[in-house]
């Protein structure tokens, strides 16, 4: 089965940073637009818009064609430039969200992905509307913890008795 042509965008949002974050995606395919959306209670970011482009990949069932659209350099740029892929041949050393890229990395080896920067407020719509999912997303009560981000937190920051 050859694979089948699908547009994504994604976008990341956090109230403060870190603070409450958020992801917006859309999937285009086979004619059909689905909508995304998801958020945690602490996290980044670099991390939501990671987190964006994972969802958004892991909704294809089957190996796809993507032109995946985000406004984030950091995803883009470690994409395009191969940083990923090397940061993730030495082990991260010093890198954060490792679990994020090897998600990212090991979905791309299931994909072929083509990433593409889009500038962010610039009125691209489908853009602009997971910028405003990712916001929605971030206001939510309730919401969950980035497991692995907070881990990773109270091991390099760990509080202080005085």
């Amino acid at each position: 089965m050859a694979p089948s042509d699908v547009t994504v965008y994604t976008d990341g949002a956090c109230l403060g940073n870190p603070g409450p974050g958020g992801y917006g995606v859309i999937v285009i395919a086979n004619g059909k637009r689905k909508e995304l959306s998801g958020g945690f209670r602490l996290t980044t970011n670099n991390r939501m818009e990671l987190k964006a482009t994972i969802e958004g990949l892991k909704e294809l069932a089957n190996p796809s064609r993507v032109k995946l659209n985000s406004d984030s350099q950091y995803v883009v740029s470690a994409i395009n430039q191969g940083w990923a892929r090397h940061w993730r041949a030495k082990g991260y050393k010093r890198k954060k969200n490792p679990d994020l890229w090897n998600q990212l990395l090991d979905l791309c080896e299931r994909h072929k992905v083509e990433f593409i920067w889009v500038p962010g407020h610039a009125g691209q719509p489908e853009n602009e509307r997971c910028d405003q999912l990712s916001v929605q997303a971030a206001q939510r009560r309730g919401l969950p913890p980035d497991s692995e981000y907070e881990r990773s937190e109270a091991l390099h920051n760990p509080p202080t008795l005085f």
